[in-house]
């Protein structure tokens, strides 16, 4: 079923909305749960919530690209659920992740820095399409989606340092990018 037949029977509140995004895209969903997560359970839950996040957005939101928008919210979703149980216990698999951004990025604690966060997404997603393809591509699948090294030098067909190196000269090069368009790090 295309997207747009999905959003319609969503906008329908037709409950086989719900059974067609979880046929087209519930494993697309669990990948990027799982990236985040580590427990079964939790990405379960995650994809649960996801679908009724989507339910209770459409309407009023249309979204253009069903794939961004569900990727967009299970992720945050799982994000979350990962604060959540890393308040208890400490360092996971996702906490290598955040550790290898934190030199390029500004946190975002303060109502300031979250009011420029907006203005820091402009600024990276400029960046991305300036550089080259791969380096893009690699650079997305680790930080939004959350892939592993080993899964991206399996995806990509090159060696574990490769794709660690590669990620490192992307990484200085944003914050190089940022510094020079006036972001304060």
């Amino acid at each position: 079923m295309e997207d747009q037949e999905i959003v319609h029977l969503y906008l329908q509140r037709s409950q086989q909305a719900i059974l067609e995004t979880k046929r087209k895209y519930g494993a697309y969903c669990r990948t990027i749960a799982r990236n985040i997560l580590s427990s079964a359970r939790d990405m379960e839950e995650c994809e649960n919530d996801t679908y009724l996040a989507v339910w209770n957005a459409i309407p009023p939101t249309k979204p253009r690209k069903l794939s961004v928008f569900l990727g967009r919210i299970i992720r945050n979703i799982a994000l979350d659920k990962h604060s959540y149980n890393t308040a208890k216990k400490r360092y996971r698999e996702f906490e290598v992740i955040l550790s290898e951004l934190e030199s390029c990025l500004a946190s975002t604690d303060t109502v300031e820095t979250a009011f420029e966060a907006g203005e820091l997404a402009n600024e990276i997603n400029h960046f991305l399409y300036g550089i080259e393809e791969q380096a893009r591509n690699l650079f997305i699948r680790r930080y939004w989606y959350s892939d592993s090294i080993a899964n991206l030098s399996i995806r990509f067909n090159m060696s574990n340092s490769k794709v660690k190196s590669i990620l490192f000269r992307t990484r200085n090069k944003l914050r190089a990018y940022l510094v020079k368009e006036g972001v304060n790090l």
